[in-house]
């Protein structure tokens, strides 16, 4: 008998403000870029980067998600056009990611609530407001994707208007400050940190079995999430341009002070609120998309199949949630905002397998319906993959001697990649054994 559920599922705008939140949250994070870069570098990197970075995967993202719109998503594609091994890495190196990742997000909750209410960030507080936190989105994402896409949308509203506000005074009353040059400019620095703020294009794909009409919404929730990414990072940092912000203003958090200086204390005010809604969005929006990942890969038999199970009401992978979320808390006394670039080359791995996913899968399915097919053939498809590769390279060349303590951020990084391969031989491993328990017993039976 089929399982009933009543959950709404996503359709295109909460889609795309959930994906919106996976990868931005917000022009929250350009700071370094603007005082580093300049204005005039700033954006131009800014525009550059969408288009061969982020146009590239969104675009990779919109085919496979039509091609293939399955739950666990990026796992799946990569599992079928590569087999189990390339798909059991593709699932690890995002899973590894999301340690160091969702650590940050906490964080930033609690940088800006103290500006609000300074206890949260006095003595032992911040932990426990982090896990506070982590505690409202488990709950959050247990009442079902559509509740985790509708609450991004007004979210999204809240915490942009403010931005377009100040944006806007910022135009009509362009300061008389004179632009002051920024020191060492770091450009390939620059590319890296929009590279970051760029990133996670296909963390929506995960959760296709909850998405309404997947094949026809994928590319259009996803498109439009690129554009919306792009035009609220641009629109903000000219219009800083043109009021001739001077560039020493530009510290890290400096968005709510600039803010104060355009438009007045209720502006300051206002971004800090925005900055409290970007983290709790990206961390809420981040949850639901990590863990379909140990739920699918579970229903496959590399993990216990206890993280299978899914709530009838909400399609939900509940026991993933809270293991997921409960493995995020244990992180929150530790200090991972340094691990950005180990962050970036996991990622940065997983995302050049996706593509070589998109190509195997044009030469091994050609006849696969794809509702959304990126234009040309198989060297089209090669070709897409290049600049977003070359960026990675780039990346892991550029912070190859960057170090974690006694240890470099590249040999972390190995180290990481090798135990994905050791993990697979034991999952591999379970997973044989029990097919061949159960078949025995079907035998027996």
């Amino acid at each position: 008998m089929k399982k009933k559920t009543l959950n709404r599922r996503l359709t295109i705008l909460p889609l795309m403000m959930a994906t919106y939140f996976m990868v931005s949250g917000g022009p929250y994070g350009l700071e370094d870029l603007i005082g580093g870069a300049g204005y005039g570098w700033a954006i131009a990197i800014l525009i550059i980067t969408p288009l061969i970075w982020s146009l590239p995967t969104g675009l990779m993202v919109a085919e496979l998600s039509s091609a293939v719109p399955d739950e666990g998503g990026y796992y799946v594609w990569v599992r079928r056009a590569l087999g189990p091994f390339w798909g059991f890495q593709e699932s690890w190196l995002s899973l590894a990611a999301s340690i160091f990742d969702m650590a940050i997000y906490p964080t930033l909750f609690v940088l800006y609530l103290q500006r609000l209410w300074p206890w949260a960030g006095e003595g032992g507080h911040a932990v426990v407001v982090g896990a506070a936190m982590i505690v409202l989105c488990t709950a959050w994402n247990l009442a079902g994707a559509s509740a985790v896409g509708e609450g991004s949308a007004w979210m999204g509203l809240v915490l942009l208007a403010p931005f377009a506000v100040v944006s806007a005074v910022a135009v009509m009353h362009p300061g008389a400050v004179t632009h002051h040059a920024a020191g060492n400019r770091d450009l390939l620095g620059g590319l890296m940190i929009a590279m970051w703020n760029y990133m996670g294009w296909d963390n929506a794909s995960t959760v296709a079995g909850e998405v309404e009409r997947p094949q026809k919404t994928y590319p259009i929730a996803i498109l439009g999430a690129v554009a919306l990414v792009t035009v609220t990072y641009l629109v903000p940092v000219a219009a800083m341009a043109w009021a001739r912000v001077p560039l020493t203003a530009w510290q890290d958090g400096a968005w709510a002070d600039v803010a104060g200086m355009i438009a007045g204390h209720w502006a300051e005010v206002a971004v800090v609120v925005g900055g409290i809604l970007s983290a709790v969005g990206i961390f809420n929006a981040l949850v639901m998309s990590y863990t379909r990942l140990p739920a699918v890969m579970a229903q496959d038999g590399y993990l216990p199949k206890i993280l299978a199970k899914t709530s009838a009401r909400t399609e939900v992978p509940y026991v993933s949630v809270v293991v997921c979320a409960a493995a995020w808390m244990l992180s929150l006394g530790l200090s991972f905002t340094h691990l950005v670039l180990l962050d970036m080359l996991l990622y940065g791995l997983s995302l050049v397998l996706e593509f070589a996913a998109l190509v195997a899968l044009r030469v091994k399915e050609p006849q696969l319906a794809r509702p959304f097919r990126v234009p040309g053939g198989t060297w089209a498809a090669l070709l897409l993959g290049v600049p977003p590769t070359v960026l990675v390279l780039l990346g892991i060349v550029r912070n190859r001697s960057e170090r974690l303590g006694d240890v470099s951020a590249f040999t972390l990084g190995a180290a990481v990649v090798a135990l994905g391969c050791a993990f697979y031989a034991i999952a591999r491993w379970r997973k044989v054994r029990a097919d061949v328990t159960g078949l025995a017993e079907t035998k027996a039976d």
